[in-house]
This record gives C-alpha cells, sequence and structure tokens, in this order.
C-alpha cells in the first residue's frame, strides 16, 4: 500500500474527543478511470502487491499451527475439484437413465454403461449403471460434506489461534517500545487497528489464498469440460466476470481508505463510551450530568462514520449488481447453445446436464476466484498495518556491548548538561540541567507548575532518552546500560499510579512479579508502605480483589490506593534507588508524616529521588533542586537554600503562611 494512501486517511482534526468537528477531511479515492497501458501496469502492481503478503502470512500461520494450515490447504484442494466431479457423474446419471428408459421402451437387451470417463467405461446392466451413478453421486456429495465440514472446523479453530497469537505479539511489541510512543494519536490508531482489525484478517487471507487455490483447481478442472465443448464458449465464460473483479478490487481499496480515515472517530467513540460505561471518572459524571452530552456526542460521530460507511456499501452493492447480471446474460446465453445444441441431436441430455453445470459451476468458481484475490488484495492492506506495528524499532533499545553495572550499583546519579523536549512542543521542558546525587543520599526536587520535576523523575527510569546531556548512574551513561538491568534497580511510584484490578496482594506483587506468590514479601512491603492496616481490615485480606471490576472487589480510596502504590515500591527489595513522583498526594497529613518519618529508615542505603510540593517533607532532603522554567534555579540543602533568601525561601514562607493564616491558601505545586 503506497504511503500516500495511508497519510491521506488520516485525519488532520486537532480536536479532543469530547468537542471539534465530526466531518474530518476524506481521504483522496483512488483514481478511477485508467486507460491502455496505464490500466495494464496499475493491474499489474494491484496484482503484484496483492500477493506480497502472502509468504509472510503463511509463515505466521504455519507457526501457530501446522496441523490445523495442512487441513484446511487439504479440504480446499479436495473442495476444488468437486464441482468438476458433480458435473461429470450428473451427466453419468442422466445418460444412464436415458439409457434405461429407451432399453424399457424398446425391449432391448439389458446392457448399459457408466462412462466413458477419461477413456474409461464400465459395462452392466442398465439398473446397474443408474445405481453406481447414484453411489457415485451421493460419494461426491458426502465428500463435499466432509470437506466442508473439516474446512470450516480448521478456520474456525485457526481463527482463535492466530487471533490470540497475533494479540500476544501485539502486546509484547507494545511493552518494548518506549513511552513516547503511547504518547501519540497516530500511534493509538496503529495500534487498535492492529489488535481489532489485523487480529482476525491473517486466517482471512489464508481462507482468501485457499479460495485462490480452490478456484484455480475448480477452474482447471473445468474448464477441461467446456474446450471439449467449444473452445470460444469456454473464453466467453472465463472473460464475463472480469468487470466485475475490477470493480470489487477498486472498492476493496475505498474500503480500507475509509476505515483507516474512520479509525480516530471510532477511537473518539469508543473514549466517550468509556467515560459513561467505567467508574474511573463516573462521579463527575454524574455530578455534572455529563452523561447525556457524551451520548449525543457519540451519537454525533457514529452518524458521520455511518453516512460514509452507508455511501460505500450502497455503491459497492450497485456495482457488484450490475456487473453481475453481465455475468448471468453471458451463462445464459452459453445455456441456449447447448440447448440448441442438444435439440439438434449433437449432444446428449447428460452432456446438455453436464455442460450447463459446467459452465455455472466455472462461473461461480471464477467469481470466487476474484473474489478470493480481492480478499487477499484487501486484507493485505490491513494486514500491513500490523506489520507495521511489528516492525516498529523501540527509540530505548539495549546496547549490543551494554556496560555491566556495579554490583551492587551504588546509586550515584549524575545529570550533565540535560535538555529534553517532548515530541510536539516548539521549547525544551528541561534546559541545561545539571545536579549530582551521592550514593544513598536523599534527592527532592521541586518547582512549579511545569517546571520538569516529572521528566527528571522519567528520565532517569530512563523512560525517555535526553536530546543532549547525559545521565550518569556509578559513571556510567544509562544509554550504555540494559534498559531492563537498570529498571530493575530502580523502584518508583508515579504520580499517576496503576490501580491494578486484581488482588491486594497482586496488587503489590506486580512491584516484582517474581515475587507474586512470595507473601511473607508482600506483607513486609505492605508493613512499610503503610497499608497494613487498610489490608488486614479487608474482607478477604490480602486476597481481596481491589477494584470492581470483578467479581467481590473492593473500591478504595485515592489515599488508600496510594498506600497500596507505595507499598508495591517496596516489594522490589533489591532497588537501589527509590524514585517517589509526588507519593503523597492523596495522603492525609498524619499518613504523610508518618511515612516521611518512616522514609529514611526504609530508604536507609538506597539513594532516594523524590518530587513533593509540600516543604514540610522537602526540608528532610539531604539535597533540593528548585527547578524554574526548565533550568536549575538554585541547589543545595534546605538551610542553605533559606539562607540564600531566594525563590525557594519565598515558597516555602508562602505555603508556610498559609497554614499560619487561615485567609490565604496554599500554592500548588504539582508535578510537571
Amino acid at each position: 500500500m503506497p504511503l500516500f494512501y495511508l497519510k491521506s486517511a488520516r485525519t488532520s482534526d486537532p480536536a479532543s474527543g469530547l468537542s471539534g468537528t465530526p466531518e474530518p477531511a476524506e481521504p483522496a479515492p483512488p483514481r478511477s478511470r485508467l486507460r491502455g497501458m496505464d490500466a495494464v501496469r496499475a493491474a499489474r502492481h494491484a496484482v503484484a502487491g496483492t500477493f506480497t503478503g502472502v509468504p509472510r502470512i503463511f509463515s505466521l500461520v504455519w507457526q501457530v499451527s501446522r496441523p490445523l494450515t495442512l487441513a484446511l490447504a487439504a479440504a480446499t484442494v479436495v473442495a476444488g475439484l468437486v464441482p468438476a466431479a458433480t458435473a461429470t457423474v450428473a451427466r453419468l446419471l442422466i445418460n444412464a437413465v436415458t439409457q434405461a428408459v429407451r432399453v424399457h421402451a424398446g425391449q432391448l437387451p439389458d446392457q448399459g454403461v457408466v462412462g466413458p470417463v477419461a477413456g474409461l467405461a464400465w459395462h452392466t446392466t442398465v439398473t446397474g449403471a443408474v445405481f453406481g451413478c447414484v453411489v457415485l453421486q451421493l460419494g461426491v456429495f458426502l465428500l463435499q460434506a466432509v470437506t466442508g465440514t473439516l474446512r470450516n472446523v480448521a478456520a474456525e479453530l485457526l481463527q482463535e489461534r492466530v487471533s490470540q497469537d497475533i494479540q500476544a505479539r501485539v502486546m509484547t511489541k507494545a511493552g518494548g517500545l518506549e513511552l513516547g510512543f503511547f504518547e501519540d494519536a497516530t500511534s493509538y490508531d496503529l495500534i487498535r487497528q492492529a489488535q481489532e482489525e489485523a487480529a482476525t484478517r491473517p486466517v482471512a487471507m489464508i481462507s482468501n489464498v485457499y479460495g485462490v487455490l480452490q478456484g484455480c483447481v475448480t477452474f482447471v478442472s473445468v474448464v477441461a469440460l467446456l474446450v471439449s465443448l467449444n473452445p470460444w464458449v469456454a473464453v466467453l465464460v472465463l472473460v464475463a466476470p472480469v468487470p466485475a473483479f475490477l470493480a470489487d478490487a477498486r472498492f476493496g481499496k475505498v474500503g480500507f481508505l475509509v476505515a483507516s480515515w474512520s479509525s480516530p472517530i471510532r477511537r473518539r467513540m469508543r473514549y466517550l463510551s468509556t467515560l459513561v460505561t467505567t467508574d474511573s471518572v463516573a462521579k463527575e459524571v454524574k455530578l455534572f450530568g455529563l452523561a447525556n452530552y457524551l451520548v449525543a456526542r457519540f451519537r454525533l460521530l457514529g452518524a458521520t462514520f455511518y453516512r460514509r460507511q452507508r455511501r460505500q456499501v450502497l455503491s459497492r452493492s450497485a456495482a457488484a449488481t450490475g456487473l453481475g447480471a453481465l455475468t448471468m446474460l453471458v451463462g445464459s446465453a452459453v445455456y441456449l447453445y447447448v440447448a440448441l445444441q442438444t435439440a439438434a441431436g449433437r449432444l446428449t441430455l447428460g452432456d446438455l446436464v453436464m455442460y450447463t453445470t459446467a459452465t455455472a459451476a466455472l462461473q461461480t468458481a471464477l467469481q470466487t476466484l476474484f473474489h478470493e484475490v480481492t480478499g487477499v488484495y484487501e486484507n493485505n492492506l490491513y494486514l500491513d498495518t500490523l506489520f507495521r506495528m511489528l516492525a516498529l524499532s523501540p527509540a530505548i533499545t539495549r546496547p549490543e556491548v551494554p556496560s555491566a553495572p556495579m554490583r551492587p550499583v551504588r546509586g550515584h546519579v549524575v545529570f550533565d548538561r540535560v535538555w529534553f523536549g517532548y515530541p510536539g512542543l516548539s521549547e525544551p521542558v528541561l534546559r541545561d540541567v545539571s545536579f549530582e546525587v551521592p550514593p544513598g543520599a536523599t534527592l527532592a526536587v521541586v518547582g512549579r507548575n511545569g517546571a520538569g520535576k516529572s521528566t527528571v523523575v522519567k528520565l532517569l527510569c530512563r523512560l525517555y532518552d535526553p536530546q543532549r546531556g547525559r545521565i550518569l548512574l556509578d559513571g556510567v551513561d544509562l544509554r550504555e546500560l540494559d534498559p531492563d538491568e537498570l529498571r530493575a534497580a530502580i523502584s518508583a511510584v508515579f504520580q499517576d499510579h496503576a490501580t491494578y484490578q486484581a488482588s491486594a496482594a497482586e496488587n503489590i506483587a506486580l512491584g516484582d512479579v517474581r515475587h507474586i506468590g512470595d507473601r511473607a514479601l508482600i506483607e513486609v512491603a505492605a508493613e512499610r508502605g503503610g497499608a497494613r492496616p487498610l489490608i488486614e481490615g479487608l474482607p478477604d485480606g490480602y486476597d481481596t480483589p481491589l477494584g470492581t471490576w470483578f467479581d467481590r472487589g473492593v473500591n478504595l480510596s485515592g489515599g488508600e490506593w496510594q498506600k497500596i502504590a507505595l507499598s508495591r515500591a517496596f516489594v522490589r527489595d533489591e532497588a537501589s534507588i527509590m524514585v517517589f513522583d509526588e507519593p503523597t498526594s492523596a495522603l492525609d497529613p498524619a499518613s504523610e508524616q508518618e511515612l516521611f518519618t518512616r522514609l529514611r529508615d526504609l530508604a536507609e542505603g538506597r539513594t532516594t529521588v523524590y518530587v513533593s510540593h509540600r516543604f514540610s517533607t522537602v526540608r528532610r532532603a539531604d539535597r533540593i533542586v528548585l527547578l524554574s522554567g526548565g533550568s536549575v534555579a538554585e541547589l543545595g540543602t534546605h538551610a542553605e537554600l533559606m539562607a540564600r533568601d531566594g525563590e525557594y525561601a519565598r515558597l516555602f514562607h508562602t505555603q508556610a503562611a498559609a497554614f499560619l493564616d487561615p485567609a490565604d491558601q496554599p500554592t500548588e505545586m504539582t508535578g510537571a
């Protein structure tokens, strides 16, 4: 698929899922009129593009299940021979019945013959000939039924196996991609199409390929029958379905473009549905009366998608009906020719049945063949999205020869003239940031909203790489380390921590999944994170499901969830670096004071970096970095910064005054 079509199928509407026009620009359709050599070249390009994806799809399906793939292939080949066999047996049966009628009416000797077929004939009585032909016909019918069942069973089972395999591949690929990939709308479209569209397309494409194989087998076997009647009749029957095939191919491309164009719309519709049907924002939806607005917006976007879909379906159906009539007209002309030949005595009644059946079978086979080729082409367009997804290379990779981190990791962190900016933003978030955290020391990062505090944490965890400068761990650039080994040495609680719909024990153990069955370690981590009293008060203790998505689930408050997240950080007992991004934002003052009172003991011997906007806790850090406008404005201990009487001191006094004077409001400085 040319990249042009993929780009043209994207919406340029920058609006959110809750506003903006529901009518983004449509993709430019492929040219519908091609003449002369242009048409030949376009057809050749289409055919070549149709089958380029077949080897990789066949390889994928073959890896999933060889027996099912072979069973599907065998059933397809046999099914391809059935039409010719059906026509031939019908001819034998009609001729045998005609022969029996003639023998009994003329009281002739009871001598029947079955055949000839491929130069062979079976001599018997007329009754035996009729009986033999009926048995042959029954055998063909049984063979058709058995192969049809085998093909359906193999296709259904293979579909499930392949769908699961592709979902796992997409999940594996997504799990290895950098954080920035998930912060782009185009990436979400790519993932959605890879998971939803491409999950069913591989088996559909293989079925299409096998359908082409079946059509070819039917084509060869039936054409041989028609050529014996008249070569020109065979040519006429072959040419008639071509216009329908070309139209179907064109509409297949249009359908893909419409699907690609509509992907952002469908994603926005899914988002609106999620807002109303899940518990994540249920309180605000009900309090602010948002349900009707969200449903109306969903209907508006749905109507836009439906109009485009309806236009495509109607156009495709009209073209198929009109061009299908041409095929039927040619079929009727062949029937007339065979009937006239039979009436003139040049063909038998059996020949009449065989040739008319063969004509119908060949037309059906050709239509099926062209339809399957179109299906291969169309599915290949969608599967190109899947393979583009699977071919993505993460921006953060393991070096060919990674530097071995010191054992044990001391936790000496250095930011050396670091610059970083998020994709799509014109200004960098961090500008020439430099600071050092000695092994085992505690660093607090403070600043106003948007100063870049949380970005420092993400860079330290190597969720991003700096555009300029470097970050050192024990003297080694993070980019020279194996990302998995680096992250194994870090435990973190993020401002937007996860709330897993799982048991309390599992929620904690996910901090180090290797210990998911180690209840003793989980209980120790819960004690460190302050979640033990909470968990022991749950109906089933550590086995209580948290969240309400599944049976017997218990919902927690924001502060309770944060204690679970803190415990999850402490379950990674081997981590040498602890990172806390607003770890107490949802805790009450008493719980916050208790946590930070214990934090020095809990993180003893570990380098600790935390982002906080509460100066009552910041003042206890060994070193404080104040970020302003993405740069280091001040650096030192609490006493040093207060003595300097700069911005840190002003912010500290402002917050302190808020507690002393009820008329004042605290300055919020949540993470960036």
